[in-house]
C-alpha cells in the first residue's frame, strides 16, 4: 500500500470534493462563525509544509495507528471522525466513520470541518491528500520506518496538536519500557524468524520496515532480506531459509494460532523446522500499527521468543 499509488479515481473524486466544498462554503455564509484561528506552519514527516489552524479543535484520522495515538494523548474529544478500521480502543468504533483508509468518503471528511486531517504515508494515498488540500483542509502526514521513528513520530504529532506535555509523558513511558526490554535481552541469542503477513501467497516484511525493526528490538532477526516492504516468497524459498520461528499477527490470537498450526497439514509446510518443532508465535495486530501499542508488541514478542529472561526472580 503506497501513498503515491493509484491515481485513477482522482477525477471522479475531485468532482465530489468540489461539490462538498461548495456546500460547505454556502453553509458557512449562513451560520454564525467561530472566532478566527491563527495558523501554525509546520513541516510534516514527508517534507510538506502545512498550515494548521491553532488551536486544533477538530481532528479527522485516516489511519488506525493515528487514532490510537490521539487516544493515548488524551485528545479523543477532539477526534470528530476516523476510518472503518479504527477499532482500538473500543470507543474509537463510536466515532463518525468516513470510510476506509485507502478510499475515504471525501464528502464525509469535508462535512466534519476538521482543522487537520492526519494520515500515514505508507497507508494513505497522495490523491487523498491533494484532494483535501484543494478545498483548504490541512493534512499532516507521518512516515515512520523504524521503531524509534514511530516513538519520535508520536512526540512530533503531540506538538502539532498542542499536547506537548502529554506527548512528553507518553514518550518517556515508551522509551523506559523499551529500555527495560533491551536490558533483559542483553546477551540473549538472537532468534531467526519469518514474519508471515500472508500465507497464500507467502508474504513477509522487508528490511526497511518498522516491523523488521520491531523484530530486532524483540531479540529476533528476519530471515527475509529484501528491499521491498512486502516481498512475496515461495514456500520452497522459506524452507531453504529455515527460520527457527514463524511469527503471525492477529487480533484473535487463539484463532490465528489454530490456523498457524493447521499449516503443518498443508503440502510443503511440514518441511519447515519451525512447523515440526511447533515454534509458532502469535501476537496482537499492534505490531502492524505504527502507534503507541507498538511497544506492547515488542514486549509481547520478546516474552514469547525469550521466556527465560522474563522469569520473575523470587
Amino acid at each position: 500500500m503506497k501513498f503515491f499509488a493509484n491515481r485513477g479515481w482522482l477525477r471522479a473524486a475531485t468532482a465530489v470534493v468540489l461539490l462538498a466544498a461548495a456546500v460547505s462554503i454556502s453553509a458557512r455564509a449562513t451560520t454564525p462563525s467561530f472566532p478566527a484561528q491563527g495558523l501554525r506552519e509546520v513541516t510534516d514527516e514527508t517534507g510538506r509544509v502545512v498550515k494548521i489552524p491553532q488551536p486544533v479543535r477538530r481532528i479527522v484520522s485516516l489511519a488506525p495507528s493515528i487514532t490510537e495515538t490521539i487516544y493515548a494523548l488524551g485528545l479523543q474529544d477532539r477526534l470528530v471522525g476516523d476510518t472503518d478500521y479504527c477499532d482500538y480502543p473500543a470507543d474509537a468504533t463510536k466515532k463518525h466513520k468516513v470510510g476506509g483508509a485507502i478510499n475515504p468518503n471525501m464528502e464525509e471528511v469535508a462535512a466534519l470541518k476538521p482543522d487537520v486531517v492526519l494520515v500515514v504515508k505508507s497507508l494513505n494515498r497522495l490523491e487523498t491528500v491533494r484532494a483535501l488540500e484543494r478545498i483548504g483542509i490541512a493534512v499532516y502526514s507521518t512516515d515512520p520506518h523504524t521503531l524509534q521513528d514511530v516513538v519520535g513520530s508520536l512526540k512530533k504529532l503531540s506538538s502539532v496538536l498542542g499536547a506537548d506535555q502529554a506527548g512528553n509523558t507518553l514518550n518517556e513511558d515508551l522509551e523506559r519500557r523499551l529500555g527495560t526490554v533491551q536490558k533483559k535481552l542483553n546477551g540473549a541469542a538472537t532468534k531467526r524468524v519469518l514474519f508471515v503477513v500472508w500465507t497464500e501467497p507467502l508474504m513477509s516484511v522487508g528490511r526497511k520496515t518498522f516491523i523488521a525493526d520491531v523484530l530486532e528490538h524483540a531479540g529476533a532477526t528476519s530471515v527475509v532480506d529484501s528491499r521491498q516492504d512486502w516481498p512475496q516468497y515461495s514456500l520452497e524459498e522459506a524452507v531453504r531459509l529455515q527460520p527457527e520461528y514463524l511469527v503471525f499477527a492477529s487480533s484473535h490470537s487463539e484463532t490465528a494460532h489454530n490456523d498457524a498450526e493447521a499449516l503443518a497439514l498443508k503440502p510443503g509446510w511440514s518441511s519447515l523446522e519451525a512447523i515440526k518443532n511447533r515454534k509458532i508465535v502469535v501476537i496482537s495486530e499492534a505490531i502492524n500499527r505504527p502507534g503507541p501499542r507498538i511497544v506492547d508488541a515488542v514486549e509481547e514478542l520478546a516474552r514469547q521468543l525469550h521466556p527465560e529472561v522474563f522469569v520473575e526472580k523470587k
